[in-house]
């Protein structure tokens, strides 16, 4: 007999925005340093799972823990998959993951920052640069959703940047002992 798993239910809210045209924001200066934003192309499942955890793990991601090294892998291994990473001196910063399988539309799937580097005025370039290589692709709108247990910037970022609010709900996240 296996012992059951406890499950955390946490409430939030989540708000879904999207933009329907490349953004007219001025480019934003490119931060001091060693600065990098590369394309991770078939990136290996543990570098995807670091970068998942270490930007997330603050903000009770969970939904990619969840899956099997296999089922992970298709998805990177996926060509309407693109993985971005934010490099600063060299070191992981952040990452952003942009989807584009579904007919149209884009959807900036994952975004954020490691915390180390939280606070530093790397999120808006970060986000206008990722922003900007979604555009490239033949999509009518650009998708992205954050919730009340993100950081308390993220939505106002995001509508800085042109994103628009569409919908809301009132969602539980059950987290499983151990993921977090």
């Amino acid at each position: 007999m296996t012992p059951k798993t406890q499950i955390r239910r946490i409430s939030t809210v989540v708000t879904f925005l999207e933009m329907k045209s490349r953004p007219n924001a001025i480019p934003p200066p490119r931060p001091k340093g060693k600065v990098a934003l590369l394309r991770a192309e078939h990136p290996p499942v543990h570098f995807y799972r670091y970068l998942y955890d270490a930007v997330g793990r603050l903000y009770q991601w969970v939904d990619r823990k969840k899956l099997s090294d296999a089922q992970l892998a298709e998805i990177l291994e996926d060509k309407g998959v693109e993985i971005y990473v934010l490099y600063i001196e060299g070191c992981p910063a952040g990452f952003a993951e942009l989807d584009f399988r579904e007919d149209d539309i884009g959807q900036l799937a994952y975004f954020g920052l490691v915390p180390n580097y939280v606070g530093r005025k790397l999120s808006y370039f970060f986000l206008y640069h990722a922003t900007t290589n979604a555009w490239t692709k033949p999509i009518s709108k650009l998708r992205v959703n954050t919730c009340t247990l993100d950081n308390p910037r993220a939505l106002p970022l995001y509508q800085r940047l042109g994103f628009v609010p569409y919908s809301r709900e009132d969602r539980y996240i059950e987290i499983p002992a151990g993921l977090i």
